[in-house]
């Protein structure tokens, strides 16, 4: 938690466009936009659903505004209903509706009293919404490379006039920052973080966690084509004695499903499957070591993995591909390429030396600088000195 305790501001609401549903895996937009309602009035747009969803009976047809009290503002989640669905043809009733989601929200504001408004828009698609409402403040959030590409491309020409259209640009990682940070001078970059007081502070030991055997080698996120599966095979093979731990739903395969299901198939490999957020740091704890599995490619040098910060906060030791985003934690962490780095690195992690009180209060303390609600009161800071006029603070 910050020392300080946040402002709130009744005046600012924010409208925030996401491509996810609230009741979903948490994402960065999960962690930012909760703690940003302790300030300021936020309304979460879910995603419509296609008109034929609604309209079969596939799912709940009315629209529905769930309200979440924070300790000092108001979160809502909207959802659009049959009379909001996404309709792609003809085309100018899916603008017509996608105009009226936003400004349904930033009615919902309004109407409480919200006299300045923000939208928040988290991906290039959305830029059809600043034509759609007049935003005192646009902030484009950038958390991914969108062309989600292996092999680097140049800038998409929409997210180009995106970046340049909005008065404020947030990106996560550095790499991404020096590709996109200056087409825009109103750019700042700010890293994903944690939620430190959660994973730091000792949870029980998971029920379907204790009878697997020790060391774990343990990772915790969505089993996607970006990991390095081929690798996780060759590990559990040439160390039967180690159990090897996957904590989290399975996503975007591509072409490595016949790859995770020799991984199922061998007898010290558990996936563990999708489990609630704030069971997550009780599996982190009761890890031998964190593992961040990824194969290196441009793509994976843009991210900055949202679990690094919560693997160094619950203390244990980590592993990871070398990816840029972990080179300024060298000090913490550990990283390896190809099977033999991989299982030195693993065996080193297991050592004594590195699971000594110091060593996890080192861990923890770097993890802590990046405590989510220090970096939400930095996103805050940056919409009040823009809606100001003032300029940016810079990276971080």
């Amino acid at each position: 938690m910050s020392s300080a305790e946040p402002r709130t501001d009744s005046s600012i609401g924010v409208v925030a466009l996401v491509p996810d549903r609230w009741l979903g895996v948490w994402t960065v937009r999960h962690h930012v936009l909760h703690r940003l309602a302790q300030q300021f009035d936020v309304v979460w747009v879910e995603p419509a659903r296609g008109w034929r969803d609604y309209w079969l009976g596939r799912f709940h047809a009315g629209e529905s505004v769930e309200e979440i009290r924070t300790r000092r503002s108001q979160f809502t989640v909207y959802r659009p209903g049959r009379w909001r669905a996404e309709v792609y043809r003809p085309r100018f009733v899916g603008d017509w509706l996608r105009r009226q989601r936003v400004r349904d929200a930033v009615e919902t504001l309004r109407r409480r009293g919200c006299t300045r408004i923000v939208l928040y828009v988290w991906r290039p698609q959305y830029d059809w919404a600043l034509d759609a409402v007049d935003a005192d403040l646009v902030c484009y959030h950038i958390d991914d490379e969108y062309s989600f590409s292996s092999v680097d491309r140049p800038n998409d020409p929409r997210e180009v006039a995106l970046i340049r259209a909005a008065d404020l640009v947030i990106i996560h990682s550095q790499k991404l920052f020096e590709k996109k940070g200056s087409i825009n001078q109103n750019s700042v970059r700010i890293p994903n973080g944690v939620d430190y007081a959660a994973f730091s502070t000792l949870q029980p030991e998971p029920a379907d966690l204790a009878d697997i055997p020790r060391p774990r080698m343990g990772y915790v996120g969505v089993i996607k084509v970006q990991l390095d599966l081929a690798l996780l095979v060759g590990l559990a093979t040439r160390r039967p004695e180690w159990s090897f731990v996957l904590v989290g739903p399975v996503g975007n395969m591509g072409g490595k499903k016949p790859l995770l299901e020799q991984l199922q198939r061998l007898p010290n490999v558990h996936l563990l499957g999708n489990k609630p957020v704030e069971q997550l740091p009780g599996y982190c704890q009761h890890f031998d070591v964190c593992m961040m599995c990824y194969e290196v490619s441009d793509y994976t040098n843009y991210i900055y993995p949202l679990k690094m910060h919560e693997y160094l906060a619950s203390g244990r030791p980590v592993v990871s591909a070398p990816i840029e985003a972990v080179r300024p934690f060298s000090d913490v962490l550990e990283t390896a390429s190809g099977v033999d780095e991989w299982e030195d690195a693993l065996l080193d992690a297991l050592r004594p030396e590195r699971n000594t009180d110091d060593a996890v209060l080192a861990r923890q303390a770097r993890a802590k600088a990046h405590d989510w609600d220090l970096l939400v009161e930095r996103i805050a800071g940056e919409f009040r000195r823009c809606l100001r006029g003032e300029l940016v603070t810079g990276s971080d």
